[in-house]
């Protein structure tokens, strides 16, 4: 936007593309995931591990992780609406999920990304 609050056509493009990228990897299947961690504590650690442990069994190849430490950058705390860490997201595909904690517990992972329905893990 522009300062006299006018769209700018370059934000539009940005935007455009960034939607089409999106797009193209919904049709790759591929799982865009965001893991939010305060530090690198062992409870961050645990996360990380177990996040990477689930998606190699479970989605080898069809999966892009970002690892954020919120400590090292809170504007994407923020951003992101993160109240808690380890916090996951979900981002594609569709629709966006949210999972607090250790990542440890592999069923409620699985179901959180949709990757198992509730009735599976009964």
């Amino acid at each position: 936007m522009t300062e006299n609050g006018e769209i700018d056509i370059s934000d539009i493009k940005d935007s455009t593309a960034a939607f089409e990228e999106a797009l193209d990897r919904i049709k790759d299947g591929k799982y865009v995931l965001r893991l939010y961690v305060a530090g690198m504590n062992p409870k961050s650690t645990q996360a990380i591990e177990n996040v990477k442990r689930i998606c190699e069994e479970h989605l080898p190849g069809k999966y892009q992780l970002e690892v954020i430490d919120i400590y090292q950058y809170p504007i994407f705390a923020k951003d992101g609406q993160i109240v808690a860490a380890p916090t996951l997201i979900k981002e594609l595909p569709p629709p966006l999920r949210k999972l607090i904690g250790s990542m440890a517990d592999t069923e409620r992972v699985l179901v959180g990304m949709d990757l198992k329905s509730n009735a599976d893990s009964e």
